[in-house]
């Protein structure tokens, strides 16, 4: 998931130059919004070892979803990732399911 974060991190500074030549330019708020935003996901990918991170990863692609007032690409990196992140809770639920039945092969005993 930190991984996901520091990629997130950084499409959305690399829509930075997007938003300025297709957008119409950047403006203080925006440029602000975006870095910022950029700033706490990779701020938040060394976090991922707390018991809120999963909640605190959801509520970034809120804001990442918000930031479509910025501009649609913005929007569209959202929904991308969003789409990113609900396969990440998928194979997370996938793999304690099968942690939980003794299924991994790190479980199993050798020789058996």
């Amino acid at each position: 998931m930190a991984g996901t974060l520091v990629l997130e991190a950084i499409t959305v500074l690399l829509a930075l130059p997007v938003v300025s030549s297709v957008g119409g330019g950047l403006r203080w708020w925006s440029v602000l919004y975006l870095v910022g935003l950029a700033i706490v996901m990779i701020v938040g990918a060394g976090m991922q070892r707390r018991p809120w991170a999963i909640q605190f990863n959801l509520g970034l692609q809120v804001l990442l979803l918000a930031g479509g007032f910025v501009h649609l690409s913005i929007l569209i990196i959202g929904v991308v990732f969003a789409a990113v992140w609900l396969f990440v809770l998928f194979l997370r639920a996938d793999v304690k399911k099968r942690m939980d039945a003794g299924l991994l092969p790190s479980q199993r005993m050798s020789g058996a």
